[in-house]
């Protein structure tokens, strides 16, 4: 069976385990893929994403649908707490302290367990970006950066890199309502 938004986010306020157990079936792998990309290490962001599902099972309520789309909505908690928990001191210390033999085996597994952007249509859309606004689109949202980093590593103003994201934002928008 396939739900709307709307019947999804009703379902999820209803508490439904239902709603969860089809939310968690058609958006684990993306959710996945968001926090993959941010902490290349299996065991943690198979974690994390466990976590990011329960942030949102009990934050629905917060969900404003006219400021965004639940998708958008979900993978904003998804980035945001995987680059919290890269941020936090126990993940800093447990990264100093892997082993090398660890490294390549998340090195090895990035490879083949990275998320498909194709699968869920979004390297689609993203092709229909500016190039320019495409790169900061995959670094900020793909990659989990932050708009400072981004300015930073391609040398480009922090006013500027939050324009042009916004002006991606604006035009995948429109994109996506006219699908």
């Amino acid at each position: 069976m396939k739900y709307s938004e709307e019947e999804i986010v009703a379902l999820l306020k209803a508490k439904s385990r239902k709603g969860f157990d089809y939310l968690y079936e058609n958006y684990s792998r993306a959710i996945y893929g968001v926090i993959f990309n941010v902490i290349p290490n299996e065991d943690d962001a198979q974690d994390l994403m466990q976590d990011v599902f329960v942030k949102i099972w009990n934050n629905i309520g917060q969900y404003d649908e006219t400021k965004g789309r639940l998708f958008t909505w979900m993978l904003n908690i998804a980035r945001n707490a995987s680059i919290d928990k890269t941020r936090s001191k126990e993940y800093k210390k447990d990264a100093k302290n892997q082993s090398l033999d660890n490294s390549v085996n998340s090195i090895n597994g990035r490879h083949s367990e990275q998320m498909n952007v194709d699968h869920i249509g979004l390297d689609k859309i993203l092709t229909t970006l500016k190039e320019d606004q495409r790169v900061l689109v995959e670094l900020i949202y793909l990659k989990g950066y932050t708009q400072a980093e981004v300015s930073e590593m391609l040398d480009v103003p922090l006013g500027t890199v939050k324009t042009r994201i916004r002006s991606a934002i604006m035009s995948l928008r429109e994109k996506v309502v006219e699908q």
